[in-house]
């Protein structure tokens, strides 16, 4: 089992947070009031940090030591930051292949799509700060340690990320399940980013408005719609397809 990173105490989080320390997420004692409660709670806000208000005894159980009502989960991994990675991409001859996820809240989901995505030679995952699932060691061990080997960038502003991605000239690609088109009409030799949109909800709109194309996988049976890691997995492997195949 992968070992789960975390502090605790008003200031050796708030100096973790201030330091750039990927916080996934933190909780914060009920109750509790005073100048220090008030600036972590501006630092959380500032960054944007997930936080739950939880009960003394939570916090308990986590640790017996000196918490002072604030304990933190520190990230396995070190994120990249999309802008910094598109251009040793292209310096290293790369025809960029991006997952763009938004919102993937299942754990299990998640690992088998990293899973799928480094098997199938992805250069990296593009997902938002806040609202996708926790990168812990449940989601290690779901992508059978995928997420150690493929670059994770967990974007602040996501929408921007995507408009850096097209000034780069990546296409957007969604898949998106009320698309007119099926994948077929999409160009893969071109450098390109897949959009996959949360389980329930789909992609939010303002990404799908930034996209080039928004397609859908072909359905010939009854159910209308297939589980979001598979979606991943047949995209992927089209990309492949279409690209060795020019290769070859």
């Amino acid at each position: 089992m992968y070992p789960q990173n975390y502090i605790y105490g008003i200031h050796p989080v708030i100096e973790a947070i201030d330091s750039g320390k990927s916080i996934d997420k933190i909780y914060l004692q009920k109750g509790l009031h005073g100048v220090n409660y008030k600036r972590i709670q501006e630092t959380i806000k500032k960054y944007k940090i997930p936080f739950k208000w939880v009960p003394r005894e939570k916090l308990r159980c986590l640790t017996l030591k000196n918490h002072q009502g604030v304990f933190a989960f520190i990230s396995p991994i070190e994120f990249h930051k999309i802008d910094d990675l598109i251009p040793i991409l292209y310096e290293r001859g790369k025809n960029p292949l991006l997952l763009v996820l938004d919102r993937i809240t299942d754990v299990r989901n998640f690992g088998s799509i990293v899973r799928t995505a480094e098997c199938g030679g992805v250069d990296a995952i593009l997902i938002p700060q806040n609202g996708s699932t926790l990168i812990n060691s449940d989601a290690i061990k779901a992508s059978s340690g995928a997420i150690l080997k493929l670059p994770i960038c967990k974007e602040y502003n996501l929408y921007k990320s995507l408009l850096i991605l097209k000034n780069y000239g990546i296409q957007l690609v969604a898949a998106e399940e009320k698309a007119f088109t099926t994948f077929y009409e999409v160009d893969f030799s071109l450098p390109i980013a897949i959009l996959i949109g949360n389980e329930q909800s789909g992609l939010d709109s303002s990404y799908l408005s930034l996209t080039e194309k928004q397609v859908k996988l072909p359905m010939v049976g009854k159910i209308s719609s297939m589980n979001v890691s598979v979606v991943c997995g047949v995209l992927i492997y089209e990309v492949i397809r279409r690209r060795y195949a020019k290769i070859t």
